[in-house]
């Protein structure tokens, strides 16, 4: 049902503790891309408004910073408690502005209140060291304290999640925030700022404000009170805010782009495997950066798994998520996303890979769809093998040996996950060992622990996420001498 003939939804940005439009005037119209129906508007943000937001957050931490950190984990649970009273309403918004699938929105949405609280009980547990001093009557002190300001620059293809796993750490460990959602799906970050306001978050710590990345990113990446900038985003945008980070030298946590290499060895569940791999492919509609986005078999096993990778994928249902909860996937999230990845089938195709399945776009409405797509007899150094994907796309290679396997997985640019699928627990131990990636899985679907550590090698990123690590990224190190006299003591 086409929504131009209604009005649109309109939500505003929060700064300093206020709702407020853009002086500019200037709006951001947001698409469903299940539709491609426009669905509401939210305001384009002006240089002097980031500003405005950033130095509120300058002046709320530093009397945030001083709040006892269990208070400060507190409103964290607080938070966590109202996502899931509102949960029901979170989960459709997911899904109209990003085209989720129920199951994996409701996951979404749920596993961020978790996160909220986990995040929450690191109030109680983040530590500092006392050393051993060579002089006599000192002490060595390491304390861990809030870098200040930081800005988490959020994507599109998880842009509730991003929030917790950006919001959560910043503020237990003292830190305020600011942040800019994708102008694909900046609804639900201008939503969320409902819940900070209600659970009474102190005004200036936590800020939202929408526009496009060239204006408020890169505000945000060079101006000098900003502490750290966490982004998650393309591996482009992860080099365009380092470079304005280090006119000022801020602190960068980025998480960009992934190739992840799936090997499945002549030993494997070939079941397991082709169920893991597509899990991880369509996952998201093949819009996240841990998905396999490409497949390494073994010569011995590769006619079998390769048909049931294609039957498989081929039976994955494909439609508009809010109309149908028994689909598979969903849509891309725009038209350019759609563009790039028939492109990148077509040109693979005609260089002379062959479709074991899918490799069109499905005409729905008017929504951004591509078909689940098997693709074998492509070169390793093609695009389709070398260039991120992200749509629901696998082009299959075989190899001969581990050392072949584990060779061409390395042979990329992007290091960020990986999986091997094996009965043998030597090849578990050796891919694990020389897979150039910060994370490896065995005989299971890509998918990271909130406890765990979510991190990239080479150009999949710098610094990190979760777990102690990632609270550890909005710390600063702070060492203490302190040299007692004895002789001065009373009493």
């Amino acid at each position: 049902m086409a929504q131009s003939s209604v009005a649109l939804k309109h939500y505003q940005m929060y700064i300093n503790g206020e709702f407020r439009d853009s002086s500019s005037g200037n709006l951001i119209t947001v698409i469903n891309p299940a539709t491609g129906e426009p669905i509401s508007t939210v305001p384009s943000a002006t240089v002097d408004e980031a500003r405005e937001a950033i130095d509120a957050a300058y002046e709320a931490q530093k009397s945030w910073k001083l709040v006892p950190a269990a208070t400060r984990g507190q409103y964290l649970h607080d938070v966590a408690t109202e996502i899931r009273k509102d949960s029901d309403h979170l989960i459709a918004m997911l899904q109209e502005e990003q085209g989720k699938i129920k199951s994996l929105a409701t996951t979404e949405i749920l596993f961020s209140a978790d996160y909220f609280d986990y995040m929450a009980s690191a109030s109680r547990t983040y530590e500092g060291e006392i050393l051993q001093s060579d002089n006599a009557n000192e002490s060595i002190m390491i304390d861990k304290q809030p870098i200040g300001v930081a800005a988490g620059i959020l994507p599109w293809n998880f842009p509730f999640f991003l929030i917790a796993r950006k919001m959560g750490p910043a503020l237990v460990t003292g830190n305020t925030i600011v942040m800019k959602p994708s102008t694909d799906t900046p609804n639900l970050g201008l939503e969320f700022a409902k819940i900070v306001e209600k659970v009474g978050i102190p005004k200036g710590v936590v800020n939202i404000i929408t526009g496009p990345g060239a204006v408020i990113g890169d505000e945000l990446s060079k101006n000098k009170k900003i502490g750290i900038i966490s982004l998650t985003g393309s591996v482009n945008s992860g080099k365009r805010v380092m470079a304005a980070a280090a006119t000022h030298m801020a602190k960068v946590s980025l998480e960009l782009g992934g190739k992840a290499p799936a090997i499945v060895c002549k030993d494997a569940d070939i079941d397991l495997a082709v169920q893991s791999i597509i899990d991880s492919r369509v996952d998201n509609n093949g819009q996240l950066c841990n998905n396999c986005e490409r497949v390494y078999v073994q010569e011995d096993i590769a006619d079998e798994f390769t048909k049931k990778l294609a039957t498989k994928m081929g039976e994955v249902t494909v439609g508009d998520p809010m109309a149908n909860e028994d689909i598979g996937m969903g849509p891309l999230i725009n038209q350019a996303a759609l563009d790039k990845v028939s492109g990148m089938v077509d040109r693979a195709v005609k260089a002379g890979g062959k479709l074991e399945t899918g490799g069109h776009v499905v005409k729905i409405a008017k929504g951004f769809y591509f078909e689940p797509t098997v693709i074998s007899n492509v070169k390793q150094d093609s695009e389709i093998v070398q260039d991120e994907i992200f749509g629901p796309v696998l082009p299959v290679l075989t190899f001969k040996t581990l050392d072949d396997a584990i060779n061409m997985a390395n042979d990329s640019d992007f290091g960020l996950t990986s999986s091997i699928f094996t009965e043998n627990i030597d090849n578990a131990m050796r891919a694990s060992r020389e897979l150039e990636d910060g994370e490896t899985y065995i005989n299971r679907f890509n998918f990271e622990a909130m406890n765990g550590s979510h991190s990239g090698w080479k150009e999949s990123g710098i610094g990190g996420d979760d777990g102690k690590h990632g609270i550890e990224e909005f710390l600063n190190t702070h060492v203490v001498y302190l040299q007692g006299h004895p002789e001065k003591a009373n009493g």
